[in-house]
């Protein structure tokens, strides 16, 4: 690959504006963010004007929902857990030159002033839109107040878009739709809303991905295959309270659809460091001031970044189009999907309390990016990485060079006249490595470069292990001085490329050595080497330690903890409730268990490749016989129990009057399909 990039050229990256009240997982760092940093650094070491922009998305349905939940304004939920992103953010050490938030007057301004252009430029039209109505809320709902039945994968999905197969959508396309705040089924009522006329965009939107060269092919196909489809217009205003009103008569009582306004934010949080630190913010969004604009967002948001972001920045006519859309995979955990609400999963806001460094953290976290196909968490890999990796390959090289260079050499050791072929080969290993290193970054390949580095430290581990510094010291003392210069020199130039990575523990290096990290100051030789007080740079992670650390990481607060809610007396948070699995299922089989005078054996269907056995204790309420074929509501996530020596997997709902001693199991009052989930 040709690099397209030089000295001083100017590089925006984004990373996608996280929901603020998504408090990050794992899987959220690496499918954005920690690369973003990475790339970033690299950009900058390549000696690059390389900004790296973010932000807290704090309009939009979501948002209201979870205020709504724990009784504070949007305002309030959003300022508190905006602190906690950030908190999290600069703990990784995932540097962003300004973190902004969608709720300020800059973005508002910007917003506003972005649709008027677009307006002025006849890409917005007026239509009647078929919205759901809560009859029993008496409300309009927004997309995300209803859920339903995917019509293309049959998945429970959101009235904007369904998370399994990403297809966007609007309620009225949803099967079984209901309010998700009472569970009632709407009504559809016409209600007139603005539109992006995607249909007039299409083919230059289509012109712009074909055309683009550096663009994944997974994600020009993933895009084009929308554009075969055919694009149509797309609602952008909303009827809520919460978000940027519309300036536009008719509509003032509106706010724009948080998918309209949250892009944008890239451009608001632009202007707002540009104001911090006197830059025009000009230079890296208009067009013609040649600016190279990556964004890192996860595959769930390709659509948006490419089609409805893509669309917008061309109907405005004003801004750069993104150079890269870099569209990662997803994350997932030990063979699971990550879930808060289950417990499962790695949750950053415990992270800092792990008793493991941040740079330990970066390091596995850097080997699970998914950059090309879905990744896994996996806490056997990530002691083994850490151990065999992290520590003996990098952390030991540090710390053998500068133990012994400081036990033996107190003066410390001169820039030696003459090498060896075998020296200049270690000393320029580096060097004859970057640009092929910094190709890979370019390419989003950040874990190969990563390991193209590991290759380097390896090298350089080999060398010192063959010059046998120990032996050579008392047989040639100038002859050791010169190998460890060249380890030294090695390790040096080893540390830059690190920094990325690494930025907390190779920082140490550098002011140790007195350098300062550029692309041009590897292969450059030091003058002298001497190291003072030597430490170990990163430890061993033993088994119990692991158990201790997946005790802290595995648990996640949930939003009403962070503001001190955590249900009164009797009471569980609706956090708690989500927890439950509850599901209507058919007992297709039931039977007595010899022994026992309460229990009955029951064979529950959820569907014909899905059958479940739960013993309750109902045979004084009820024969076999009258069970059979009923619809129940069981707790299908429960621990399975071995009762009478059956495994139990379930727990049946009953209603139980124990004054006259009754016992109503809980059924559906009309007939629903089975394994359908209650929410």
């Amino acid at each position: 690959m040709k690099l397209d990039v030089k000295k001083g050229d100017r590089v925006l990256v984004t990373c996608a504006l996280p929901y603020v009240n998504n408090i990050p997982h794992i899987g959220n760092i690496v499918g954005s963010h920690l690369p973003g940093d990475i790339f970033t650094r690299f950009c900058r070491l390549y000696g690059l004007d390389a900004i790296y922009i973010g932000g807290s998305d704090e309009h939009g349905t979501p948002i209201v929902v979870a205020a709504e939940k724990i009784g504070v304004t949007p305002k309030k939920l959003s300022t508190k857990l905006y602190r906690v992103h950030k908190e999290i953010y600069n703990w990784l050490n995932i540097k962003y030159d300004n973190f902004s938030r969608t709720s300020r007057k800059i973005h508002t301004e910007t917003t506003q002033h972005f649709f008027k252009k677009i307006f002025r430029n006849g890409f917005i039209s007026e239509e009647e839109m078929l919205l759901p109505y809560c009859p029993k809320c008496e409300r309009t709902l927004p997309d995300r107040y209803v859920e339903g039945t995917c019509p293309v994968c049959g998945s429970i999905a959101r009235g904007d878009q369904c998370e399994k197969c990403s297809t966007l959508l609007n309620p009225s396309e949803l099967r079984e739709p209901y309010c998700i705040v009472c569970h009632s089924t709407p009504v559809f009522k016409k209600f007139k809303h603005l539109f992006l006329d995607l249909d007039k965009l299409s083919p230059k939107i289509k012109e712009w991905i074909k055309n683009n060269k550096i663009m994944k092919e997974s994600v020009k196909n993933l895009a084009l295959g929308w554009i075969k489809e055919g694009l149509k217009p797309r609602s952008i205003t909303r009827d809520m309270k919460w978000g940027i009103p519309v300036p536009l008569k008719g509509y003032k009582k509106k706010v724009f659809y948080v998918w309209f306004d949250a892009p944008i934010g890239y451009i608001s949080s632009t202007k707002e460091w540009a104001k911090k630190n006197s830059k025009d913010w000009r230079n890296y969004w208009k067009k013609g001031k040649k600016v190279k604009i990556i964004h890192f967002i996860g595959k769930d948001n390709i659509p948006f970044h490419t089609i409805w972001w893509g669309g917008m920045l061309l109907a405005n006519g004003t801004y750069e189009l993104p150079y890269n859309v870099a569209g990662l995979q997803f994350c997932n955990y030990e063979g699971q999907k990550i879930s808060k609400s289950k417990g499962v999963g790695v949750f950053c806001e415990n992270l800092s309390r792990s008793g493991v460094s941040s740079d330990t953290w970066r390091y596995y976290l850097t080997h699970i990016i998914p950059e090309n196909k879905d990744t896994e968490w996996k806490w056997k890999e990530f002691q083994d990485r850490v151990n065999n990796e992290l520590v003996a390959n990098i952390g030991n090289l540090f710390y053998r060079l500068m133990s012994f260079i400081n036990k033996n050499f107190k003066q410390g050791i001169k820039k030696p006249t003459k090498f060896e072929k075998k020296d200049e080969k270690i000393l320029s290993l580096c060097e004859r490595k970057k640009e092929k290193i910094f190709e890979k970054i370019w390419e989003i390949n950040i874990r190969d470069a990563l390991q193209e580095i590991l290759s380097i430290s390896s090298s350089i581990n080999k060398y010192f292990q063959d010059s046998e510094p120990w032996k050579l010291i008392k047989e040639n003392k100038k002859e050791c001085e010169k190998k460890l210069y060249v380890c030294a020199n090695a390790c040096k130039d080893l540390s830059i490329l690190l920094y990325p990575y690494l930025p907390e523990t190779m920082k140490k290096i550098h002011k140790i050595l007195s350098i300062t990290p550029t692309w041009d100051e590897i292969g450059r030789k030091l003058k002298s080497v001497k190291f003072e007080k030597p430490e170990i740079l990163f430890k061993k992670i033993d088994d119990n330690e692991i158990k201790k650390i997946k005790e802290k990481v595995e648990k996640s607060k949930t939003i009403e903890e962070y503001f001190g809610k955590r249900g009164r007396d009797g009471m569980i948070t609706f956090d708690d409730f989500a927890k439950m699995d509850l599901r209507i299922g058919r007992i297709i089989e039931a039977e007595e268990i010899k022994g026992s005078d309460k229990l009955i054996k029951l064979t529950i269907e959820l569907n014909e490749n899905e059958k479940r056995t739960i013993v309750a204790g109902i045979k004084k309420y009820y024969s076999p016989k009258d069970l059979k074929n009923k619809q129940i509501v069981f707790i299908k996530n429960l621990e399975p129990r071995r009762i009478m020596g059956i495994e139990s997997q379930g727990m049946l709902l009953a209603a139980f009057d124990k004054s006259k001693d009754k016992l109503s199991l809980i059924i559906p009052d009309k007939k629903v399909e089975n394994g359908i989930k209650l929410s």
